[in-house]
């Protein structure tokens, strides 16, 4: 039985289909957040679904505004092995998740607050 042949991106692949920049994805591998990125025969970098699974998980990570070193730590943890650091990473995942539900509640009564303004200027304006 033959193993499927794996699909290889390139990095602008990469990039485009992550919504990083190639800038981004350097950075990310240089810091530690990337790692093992597979390399063609020529050099170059060529990405796997995996990673642009792993790309996906650190997209939103850092959308939600986890810090840079929390990221790395949460790879490092990733990278040790599945139960030897499972509670570790779900801990470090729910104060993150504590984190964004309370600039939720910050972002929602802001967004109160501008609406409260912009009826008050559309009570003021003229018919």
């Amino acid at each position: 039985m033959t193993t499927p042949a794996t699909h290889y991106l390139t990095p602008a692949q990469a990039a485009e289909r992550s919504g990083f920049s190639l800038d981004t994805l350097r950075y990310y591998e240089r810091i530690g957040l990337l790692s093992d990125v597979g390399r063609a025969p020529s050099g170059h970098r060529r990405f796997t679904e995996d990673d642009l699974q792993w790309l996906g998980i650190l997209r939103c990570l850092r959308d939600t505004g986890m810090p840079i070193a929390d990221m790395r730590h949460y790879a490092e943890l990733c990278r040790s092995g599945e139960r030897a650091s499972l509670i570790e990473r779900m801990a470090l995942l729910e104060r993150h998740d504590m984190a964004v539900e309370e600039q939720i509640a910050l972002l929602r009564a802001q967004q109160e607050r501008l609406r409260r303004k912009i009826d008050y200027y559309r009570s003021v304006l003229p018919d």
